[in-house]
């Protein structure tokens, strides 16, 4: 089987939803790190989950939400006219590596933004500016390399995304194949030196992010 489909649909599927992670994760990052309120601790828990619920549960309750009989699902069919919806297409893919990917990048992005010296905030209001721009010129900038580590590992976690991928957008072959549905497909039909390429592969993929992670966490915190 070739490898360049699924490589593609894992590199497609993980930057999309690295890109709806960020632009959703950074606001969240923010009122976690910045904000007290009732209710927080209920925030945090909802984001924290995907990370710590099984792939399958995930997927499970996925289904209930994006599936033709939930409401995400009827919403999308009302609006596109397709009765066939999401499910089983590359944008549940999205989806689900969405979910489980958010959590590694809001707390990361959350204990940058808590880093940032509140004096400085303070300096910000006193000249006048809002908090909208406070955030965008001077949280942001301060905390932008624990967000760009948060990003690099929900995008690892995206790539290697498995359990609730295989569950809302299923195995099928030119379609929704990703790579570590590949490597799993390789392995049951007894293909192990394809599989052991893209196993290498992923392996050398995830050292470098992490690596890369590491590194912009550590000058994060130094600033």
């Amino acid at each position: 089987m070739s490898t360049l489909f699924p490589l593609r649909l894992s590199l497609q599927v993980a930057v999309c939803a690295t890109i709806v992670a960020v632009i959703v994760g950074v606001p969240i990052s923010y009122v976690l790190a910045r904000k007290r309120f009732r209710g927080r601790g209920v925030l945090d828990v909802l984001v924290t989950l995907p990370m710590v619920l099984p792939p399958t549960v995930v997927g499970y309750l996925l289904i209930l939400v994006i599936g033709n009989n939930g409401v995400l699902g009827r919403a999308y069919e009302a609006v596109t006219g397709d009765e066939l919806g999401v499910m089983f297409t590359w944008y549940a893919a999205v989806i689900a590596s969405f979910i489980v990917s958010l959590p590694l990048l809001v707390k990361t992005a959350t204990s940058a933004m808590e880093s940032v010296d509140q004096s400085l905030i303070n300096a910000s209001y006193t000249l006048g500016r809002s908090e909208f721009y406070t955030l965008f010129h001077v949280v942001i900038p301060l905390s932008l390399r624990g967000i760009i580590a948060g990003a690099t590992l929900a995008f690892a976690r995206a790539m290697g995304e498995f359990g609730a991928t295989l569950m809302v957008a299923g195995n099928i072959p030119g379609r929704t194949t990703t790579m570590p549905l590949t490597i799993y497909n390789e392995t049951i039909y007894g293909s192990w030196t394809n599989a052991l390429w893209m196993v290498l592969a992923f392996v050398g993929l995830a050292a470098v992010i992490i690596y890369v992670s590491n590194r912009l966490s550590r000058k994060s915190l130094s600033l």
